[in-house]
């Protein structure tokens, strides 16, 4: 019998595997580690230790709050929800359903902030690492560095990397077991013809509700999107 693949991420001397995304994932769940134990079957102690294991070598991980009125609780920060993305692109890889697309838009450079240049392109602005001096951009962003939010949840584009935003609709939803490939319309284009493809979980497509006609906004960072000088764009 063949033996099944079993993922996992080195990062410094700790292995993350399945059981550690199930463990953060009931957290976020259960909204407390005890909680998180309960569901998983798990003995609390132990799962506190692992949670410390990890934040020892990754960095914070849950954020605790004690007492009040509502009573302590535990969410994932930041951190871990990057860890567990990171973590569904692995399983997605090696389960061969996640194809990787990629989008490539054009436009003229209007403005550099250092390495990061914005680039006016038909679905919109742009920011990108390209080439110093560049005049004229071509943009290529990754499927599997888009992230999807309800346009009421669209995190704050102040103070981070993640800089691009791109609001529309879902086109078409293509579903695999563990991940999906969606496409989506980009408002700004003014053909009505730039479609941005997004790989994402299928536990985003259910918490996000995720059909053809859904208002979705696709965020980007804007290290993530990589341009080449585009001598064939007017600049001017």
């Amino acid at each position: 019998m063949e033996k099944e693949f079993d993922p996992y991420l080195r990062i410094d001397d700790v292995t993350v595997d399945r059981s550690d995304a199930a463990m953060l994932r009931a957290i976020d769940d259960r909204g407390s580690l005890s909680g998180a134990a309960e569901a998983l079957e798990r003995s609390y102690p132990r799962l506190q230790q692992r949670v410390v294991e990890l934040e020892d070598a990754i960095g914070p991980l849950v954020e605790r709050t004690r007492g009040g009125a509502g009573g302590g609780g535990s969410s994932l920060t930041d951190r871990a929800r990057d860890l567990l993305a990171r973590f569904d692109r692995l399983v997605a890889a090696y389960e061969g359903v996640a194809r990787v697309d990629e989008t490539v838009l054009s436009g003229p450079v209007v403005d550099w902030d250092g390495e990061l240049a914005t680039v006016a392109t038909d679905a919109g602005e742009v920011l990108a690492v390209v080439p110093s001096e560049a005049a004229a951009a071509s943009v290529t962003i990754r499927s599997d560095a888009v992230s999807l939010h309800a346009p009421e949840d669209v995190p704050r584009a102040e103070g981070t990397s993640v800089r691009n935003r791109f609001p529309g609709t879902v086109a078409w939803l293509e579903a695999g077991d563990a991940v999906a490939r969606v496409g989506i319309d980009l408002e700004a284009a003014e053909d009505g013809g730039a479609e941005l493809v997004a790989l994402v979980t299928r536990r985003s497509v259910d918490a996000l509700g995720l059909e053809p006609g859904r208002s979705i906004v696709a965020s980007v960072k804007a290290t993530a999107v990589r341009g080449v000088e585009d001598r064939g764009t007017d600049g001017d």
